[in-house]
């Protein structure tokens, strides 16, 4: 009697123990939301998919705008932001001034690599001191780039055609 209680607890437990581990493995391989997202993304779209925030200095340093970068169902990487200018206290550097300043972008993203990106759309800014304080349109090519240990890319074609100021738009990093 022993003998066959000791056998169906044997048989039992060898029985329960391979179930046990499939469910372990599926556990330590089951993804999360955020990671299934991401996964038709090679590694370094995965570094560059998704919101980042952007700026241009005449706007802010302190408040940012925001930048969506995403793969399309085509395989582009679309590329669409924009920064506005928030009113200033009165007492500050800017708090007299009453403007509605922007940089929006609106295009598409090549990758060159994980410190170089071409965009390819538009860029329109409007700043008050700027083309007396028009919007200033830009079309074509552009090329952000990071250097040394920064956490953002720069455009690289920083003079603005209107006014022969330079302008430093920046998309940081995750």
């Amino acid at each position: 009697m022993k003998r066959l209680i000791f056998g169906l607890l044997l048989a039992t437990m060898l029985f329960a123990i391979p179930g046990t581990i499939d469910a372990k493995k599926k556990k330590t391989t089951r993804k999360t939301a955020q990671e299934q997202k991401y996964d038709y993304l090679s590694a370094l779209e995965r570094k560059i998919v998704g919101k980042h925030l952007l700026t241009l200095q005449w706007i802010s340093w302190e408040s940012y705008g925001s930048v969506t970068i995403k793969k399309e169902a085509n395989g582009t990487l679309s590329c669409r932001g924009e920064q506005l200018a928030r009113k200033c206290p009165k007492g500050t550097e800017q708090g007299n001034i009453d403007n509605d300043d922007y940089v929006k972008i609106d295009g598409v993203i090549d990758i060159v690599d994980k410190d170089h990106l071409i965009f390819i759309g538009q860029i329109r800014t409007k700043v008050y001191h700027i083309n007396n304080g028009q919007e200033v349109l830009r079309d074509g090519t552009f090329n952000f780039v990071t250097k040394e240990n920064r956490h953002y890319w720069r455009m690289q074609e920083m003079t603005n055609p209107a006014d022969e100021c330079v302008d430093y738009i920046d998309i940081f990093f995750k």
